[in-house]
């Protein structure tokens, strides 16, 4: 499939609205035009939503919320397993369209919509046991339990490195707990959040819910500002750094909103003398090559005891020399290319300020001459005192760091300022407990001889310090999606008050 089959197997045109609420609107903001990072060219272009705009797609949302809360779970269900289902058919064209706008090589764009119906499956499940405890009163002939009522219209605002499966993450579960949403994609990649709000049209046309699924595209200034501050929308979904995060979380906790943020990760995995090198070197690649290293799980940091230092770190820079880079779309292609111009330059400053503070370069560290945004991933061997090494840097750089004992090692791991993903690779049972216990790891996902990235939807995905402390996908992250409600039943013929007080 070219690069023309995927967009008209989309529906997609040169210019396309960038609103919809329950239909597709005519809006009034300027163009945004969305550019292969592997050529520099345009793809086409996308009509913005005016403050305006969004006034109109909000609207909609908390309109349609009346009757969809009110929908039986299992009902609201259904429906999700209808969009998984039309998620499964496009699976193929939408992969590559993630592949062509994002620049993700093939297999991870289809496997990006594999999520996306993964989790809308995970939804359908769960649409038959949004739960609540009961718990034992201490006043005779009553009861006493808890249950969870749908929240409202939210925000979901996702970054470009996954600009459909997040959205799924938040919409699939969102839906199945009976809230509405406004999407707010990534500038970068406005095109894919189009084609999904298309195939999740076709889904709903004709069902009288139409508006649960509503896209808003749009600046930061005007739909993003308008969005956060505004206080029809109880719950801001926000992936991205931990900058555009702290701006967010204000807003929404200045009018008491909530807030679940998934931001910046500088992730690292430690390695002991005992590991296997060879299952070292393969999942430390993937880790930090995959994406082209703009995962927020992607590996920065490899944290390696010294006596196995020196082998894995030959076995990685083999390995690095054999990756293909190139168009992301052709078969064999294992590193496509960074986003945009702005990432080139962050990845060459990057570069130049480890070397200024003592690295060494492995491999790599150059930009590749060629048309599109092309890096070379880059191996550093680095000082653990080093500043470079707590700045997230979104770009195939990743850092070695040597230690002698578990406990600096668990200490480097730890100091820096975000806290998303972290790994060890070890055959020893007490070095792996140790760093999953509370002296441990500090990060919201531990894993033991598999890389930072990669997880699964069935766990609650997020992290601590300023990745934001926020829970996406499996497990219980549906509560934040819903209000909880405690309920007393007195079903006696008396007034008993809590805590034996007598009154009166």
């Amino acid at each position: 499939m070219n690069r023309d089959q995927i967009l008209r197997s989309l529906g997609l045109e040169d210019e396309n609205p960038g609103a919809y609420a329950a239909g597709w609107m005519e809006t009034g903001g300027d163009l945004l035009t969305s550019y292969d990072p592997t050529t520099g060219d345009p793809i086409a272009s996308v009509r913005q939503a005016t403050v305006q705009d969004y006034e109109n797609v909000v609207g909609n949302a908390a309109e349609v919320f009346q009757e969809w809360r009110m929908l039986p779970a299992p009902a609201r269900g259904e429906y999700v397993r209808l969009l998984g289902n039309a998620l499964r058919d496009y699976k193929d064209p939408l992969g590559s369209l993630v592949s062509y706008e994002m620049g993700k090589i093939k297999p991870e764009g289809d496997g990006e919509v594999q999520e996306m119906i993964d989790i809308a499956d995970f939804a359908v499940g769960l649409s038959r046991q949004l739960y609540g405890l009961t718990m034992g009163s201490e006043r005779p002939r009553h009861r006493m339990y808890e249950q969870w009522h749908p929240l409202g219209p939210i925000g979901v605002i996702t970054s470009f490195n996954f600009p459909t499966a997040v959205w799924a993450w938040n919409a699939c579960i969102a839906a199945v707990c009976g809230d509405t949403m406004i999407w707010k994609p990534s500038s970068s990649t406005p095109l894919t959040a189009v084609a999904v709000t298309r195939i999740a049209h076709e889904v709903m046309a004709g069902t009288g819910f139409e508006g649960v699924f509503n896209l808003a595209i749009g600046s930061g200034r005007t739909v993003g500002d308008t969005m956060i501050n505004d206080r029809r929308v109880p719950l801001i979904s926000a992936t991205g750094s931990c900058g555009m995060g702290e701006k967010v979380g204000t807003a929404v906790a200045k009018r008491l909103g909530r807030s679940l943020l998934e931001l910046g990760g500088n992730n690292a995995i430690i390695v002991m003398d005992d590991a296997d090198a060879e299952l070292v070197t393969r999942g430390a690649l993937f880790a930090a090559v995959g994406t082209a290293g703009q995962r927020c799980t992607s590996l920065r940091r490899l944290i390696m005891q010294r006596g196995i230092s020196g082998d894995v770190g030959k076995r990685l820079a083999e390995a690095y020399a054999s990756v293909p880079i190139g168009d992301p779309l052709e078969d064999g292609i294992l590193m496509g290319p960074v986003i945009d111009q702005g990432a080139v330059d962050t990845f060459a400053a990057a570069v130049g300020i480890a070397q200024e503070q003592g690295g060494e370069v492995l491999f790599g560290g150059n930009v590749l001459d060629r048309p599109g945004y092309f890096v070379e991933p880059t191996i550093i061997k680095m000082p653990a005192e080093a500043e470079i090494l707590g700045v997230e840097t979104f770009a195939p750089i990743l850092y070695i760091i040597e230690f002698d004992e578990l406990s600096e090692a668990i200490a480097i791991n730890n100091g820096v300022t975000q806290g998303l993903s972290s790994a060890i690779f070890t055959d020893s049972v007490k070095s792996a407990e140790r760093f999953l216990s509370a002296e441990g790891s500090d990060c919201g996902i531990a894993n033991v001889n598999i890389g930072t990235s990669g997880a699964e939807i069935g766990g609650a995905f997020g992290g601590e310090k300023e990745t934001g402390g926020g829970r996406e996908s499996g497990s219980d992250a549906w509560k934040a999606y819903m209000r909880r409600q405690t309920v007393t039943i007195n079903w006696s013929d008396d007034l008993p008050l809590a805590q034996g007080i007598e009154f009166g």
